[in-house]
C-alpha cells in the first residue's frame, strides 16, 4: 500500500510540472506572437519617419527580445524539471536567470553597436578608420562588464578576482610583451591616425608599401600594388617612418628637357611659352610653385627644367595630366622648329702630324 502511495504521488508530481512546462510553452509562443505582431507594427511606423535611428534600434532588439521571449521560460520549465527530481533546492536557477538577462542586454548593445557604425560608415566624409575604432571599444567595454557580472552572479569576489588580476596582469605582460606592444601600437594608430582604411601609405625604412586594408588590434593588413597582402604588426609603426601619399595635396612633375645646341637662339621663347601654357592649364596649380628655367649646359643638350604641381593627386589622373603636360611642351618646341636632343658626339681630327696613308683623300687634295 505504502508503495503504492509513493508511485501515485511520484506521478501526480510528473502531471503537475508536465502541465507547468506545457504552459509555459503556451505562455511562450503566444508572447511570441504578441512580439512578432508588436514589432510589425512598429517596423511599419518607423518605416515611415524620415529618422534613421528608429530602424537601427528596432534592428538590434529584434532577435534577442526574441531569444528572451523563449529562453527565459525555458528556464523555468528547465528548473521545474529539475526540482520534481532532487529533492533539495536549486539556487543556481536564480543565477541562469540573471546570466541570461546579462547575456540579451550585451547582446543588444553590441547589435546596436554594429548596427550604428554601419549607418555611420555609410557617409563617405566619415573618417572609417576611427569609426571602427570606437565601435570596438564601446563593444569590448560592454563584454568585459558583461563578464563581470556573470562572474559576481556566480558568487565570484570582484575585489579579489582584481587583486589576482594585477598580479597576473603583471606575469601576462611579460609573458605576451609583444601582443601587448602590438595592442598598443594599434591604439596609436587609431588615435594618432598617421593612416586609414584605404589610404595607400609606404616606408623609407622598410620595403612597405601599398593600400591599408584593415587596421586590427594585433596587426595591419596593407595590399601591395601587385595584390598581395601585406600583415605588419602594429608595433612595427612605432619605431618607423611612415609616408602617407594619400594626404598629399598636390602632385609634383618635374622634368628636365633638353633642347639641341643648334636651337640655342630659341631656347628663351620656348621657356616663355611653356611658362605661359603652365599657367593657362586647367589641370595646373598656378598658385604653387611654377618655375621654368634654362638650367645647365650639358654634354649634347641646352637643358631647361619643369617644376610645377598639379591640382589633381590621383595617380591615374596624374600621369594623364603629366602626358597631356609633356605633349604640349613638345608641341611647343616643335613650333619654334626646335627639337629635343639626343645624345651626340663631335670628333675633330687633327691631320698635322699623322702619317700620309691615315690623312683622307679629300685633305690631301684641299
Amino acid at each position: 500500500m505504502t508503495d503504492y502511495i509513493q508511485k501515485l504521488d511520484l506521478f501526480l508530481a510528473d502531471i503537475d510540472w508536465s502541465n507547468d512546462v506545457i504552459l509555459l510553452t503556451l505562455f511562450s509562443f503566444g508572447a511570441w506572437i504578441a512580439w512578432r505582431i508588436l514589432f510589425g507594427r512598429l517596423e511599419s511606423i518607423a518605416a515611415k519617419t524620415r529618422i534613421q535611428w528608429d530602424n537601427v534600434v528596432l534592428a538590434a532588439i529584434k532577435t534577442p527580445v526574441s531569444t528572451l521571449i523563449w529562453g527565459w521560460p525555458a528556464t523555468v520549465s528547465f528548473g521545474l524539471m529539475v526540482e520534481s527530481i532532487v529533492s533539495h533546492p536549486l539556487n543556481w536557477l536564480d543565477s541562469l536567470k540573471y546570466i541570461l538577462l546579462i547575456t540579451i542586454f550585451v547582446w543588444i548593445i553590441i547589435r546596436l553597436v554594429s548596427n550604428v557604425e554601419e549607418v555611420i560608415l555609410k557617409d563617405p566624409k566619415r573618417d572609417e578608420t576611427t569609426v571602427q575604432a570606437i565601435a570596438k571599444v564601446v563593444r569590448l567595454i560592454f563584454i568585459i562588464m558583461g563578464l563581470l557580472s556573470v562572474m559576481q552572479s556566480l558568487g565570484l569576489s570582484l575585489s579579489g578576482l582584481l587583486t589576482f588580476g594585477g598580479v597576473g596582469g603583471l606575469i601576462v605582460g611579460l609573458a605576451a610583451k609583444d601582443l601587448l606592444s602590438n595592442f598598443f601600437g594599434g591604439m596609436m594608430i587609431y588615435f594618432d591616425r598617421p593612416f586609414k582604411v584605404g589610404d595607400w601609405i609606404r616606408s623609407p625604412d622598410r620595403q612597405i608599401e601599398g593600400t591599408v586594408e584593415r587596421i586590427g588590434w594585433r596587426m595591419t593588413i596593407i595590399r601591395t600594388f601587385d595584390k598581395r597582402p601585406l600583415y605588419v604588426p602594429n608595433s612595427v609603426f612605432s619605431n618607423i617612418v611612415v609616408e602617407n601619399p594619400s594626404r598629399m595635396l598636390n602632385r609634383r612633375i618635374y622634368e628636365t628637357i633638353g633642347l639641341r645646341y643648334d636651337d640655342a637662339q630659341k631656347v628663351e621663347l620656348i621657356i616663355k611659352d611653356v611658362r605661359s601654357m603652365l599657367e593657362q592649364h586647367p589641370d595646373i596649380d598656378a598658385n604653387q610653385t611654377l618655375i621654368v628655367n634654362f638650367n645647365a649646359f650639358g654634354p649634347s643638350s641646352l637643358d631647361f627644367f619643369v617644376y610645377t604641381f598639379t591640382k589633381t593627386v590621383n595617380w591615374v589622373r596624374y600621369h594623364e595630366v603629366k602626358q597631356d603636360v609633356l605633349l604640349q611642351i613638345m608641341s611647343i618646341i616643335h613650333k619654334h622648329d626646335a627639337d629635343v636632343a639626343f645624345p651626340t658626339q663631335t670628333l675633330k681630327v687633327e691631320p698635322a702630324g699623322l702619317p700620309q696613308e691615315f690623312i683622307p683623300e679629300p685633305m690631301l687634295r684641299g
